[in-house]
């Protein structure tokens, strides 16, 4: 690599900052992601003197990086010491917000102060740490923005010994160079590069938020007659559309793309005014006596609508309430299924079967009161018969003597099974 020695900064002046400080330079600077630091503890492990001298686990977010207009290139033969004495250090800006760029992304970066302004023996207010923002948008993609350096690339290509990493230094962050001919750009170690993954159409006043596969956040409105939720309702109708997963597409990858309520993975719609179309998996509401609901595609207003392949509401703690000033409809095409130890419907009027059953269920407890009645009243009866007598005076009339005797024999029985309960359910009750 002595034929490059020129090209980039020396190793000892990659550690200078005032390479940014210098007058006419602009504060904030664009610089190349060279090592992104998303695992401690594999760097602690695989890279100590890395560990320790950027403090740490307050590590986890930062980046090392080299500057974009004068790129380093790497003279030790030791991949640490590369990392250790070629680039600067960074830490994420903002505290609740981090996108950590991917390897060979460029990012920019501004000094601010450094926590050495608290040290006692040497205070010095001038002291400054680096601090990147998120990376440019080079390429105009949310999905992967890198730009290598050619020069750099290609001379580590070329060597007849190419150097390598182990699974851990790459699981670290850190950068691999591999011995193919063509290389493909060099993202990181998990990070798989997808061809179709698209920017969202943006439409006025829109305030989107994109995650890198397909993830999105809208803060959107009505745009009357250009979107599939802007076709009733007046421009300005807020929206908002959260959505995980974007809906495969047959156009190329640079085409814009927009939410597709029934193809993408998961999604979450805020509709104000909107009608949204919606195809819902089971929409049967014959079981309404009348004014069943509107069918989700065709009803406009204000509504949240969650879909995705399959939804889990789950109470770890407490209750799931479900609250509606008309109707709570549950609509499946094969089944509805309830299993708990304990069921209760409190409700006026309770049909099964059919919105027009006509027939009563039976009252348990009176059921058996009246049954107990009758067959009281009967072997009244049948004791009666059981002594009757016929002519001449004294011979018992046997035939219906011996009837009677049968009857109540069995009304007995009939009468001690309502007595011990054997027809009335022990866990399903009515008022």
């Amino acid at each position: 690599m002595a034929g490059y020695a020129e090209y980039g900064l020396a190793a000892q002046s990659a550690q200078d900052q005032s390479f940014f400080d210098q007058p006419g330079k602009f504060v904030i600077q664009p610089v190349r992601v060279r090592f992104t630091f998303l695992d401690p503890v594999a760097i602690k492990n695989e890279y100590p003197k890395l560990f320790d001298k950027y403090g740490s686990y307050d590590t986890l977010g930062g980046i090392l990086f080299e500057p974009f207009s004068n790129p380093i290139v790497p003279v030790s033969d030791v991949f640490e010491d590369n990392l250790v004495y070629n680039y600067n250090f960074a830490k994420p800006l903002f505290p609740n917000i981090r996108q950590v760029p991917l390897l060979n992304e460029i990012t920019y970066i501004v000094s601010f102060p450094s926590t050495r302004t608290q040290d006692p023996r040497n205070v010095d207010l001038n002291q400054t740490d680096y601090y990147y923002f998120q990376p440019i948008n080079l390429w105009n993609t949310s999905h992967q923005n890198a730009f290598p350096d050619p020069l750099i690339e290609w001379n580590l290509e070329s060597d007849s010994q190419p150097k390598t990493v182990s699974y851990q230094r790459a699981e670290a962050g850190a950068s691999i160079n591999s011995d193919a001919p063509a290389p493909e750009i060099d993202l990181g170690n998990t990070f798989v590069e997808r061809s179709n993954i698209k920017y969202l159409q943006p439409y006025e006043g829109d305030i989107i938020y994109e995650g890198r596969w397909g993830q999105s956040v809208r803060f959107g409105s009505t745009v009357k007659d250009q979107n599939p939720w802007s076709k009733v309702g007046e421009n300005g109708d807020p929206i908002l559309i959260i959505r995980n997963g974007q809906a495969p597409t047959e156009t190329e990858a640079w085409i814009p793309t927009i939410e597709e309520i029934n193809r993408d993975s998961g999604s979450i719609y805020f509709g104000s005014t909107q009608q949204l179309p919606l195809d819902a998996a089971s929409a049967d509401y014959s079981s309404y006596q009348n004014n069943p609901p509107t069918i989700p595609n065709q009803y406009s207003g204000s509504q949240v609508i969650v879909t995705s392949g399959r939804l889990v509401f789950n109470s770890s703690l407490d209750h799931i309430l479900l609250s509606s000033n008309k109707s709570i409809n549950l609509n499946a095409v094969e089944s509805v299924n309830v299993d708990t130890d304990t069921m209760i419907i409190q409700t006026g009027k309770l049909y099964l079967g059919d919105k027009t059953a006509d027939e009563p269920l039976l009252l348990g407890n009176q059921t058996v009161d009246l049954l107990e009645e009758l067959i009281d009243s009967l072997q009244s009866f049948m004791n009666t018969c059981q002594t009757l007598t016929g002519v001449p005076a004294g011979v018992l009339m046997a035939p219906l003597n011996q009837k009677a005797i049968v009857v109540n024999t069995t009304l007995n029985a009939l009468k001690a099974r309502l007595t011990n309960q054997e027809l009335t359910s022990k866990d399903n009750f009515t008022i």
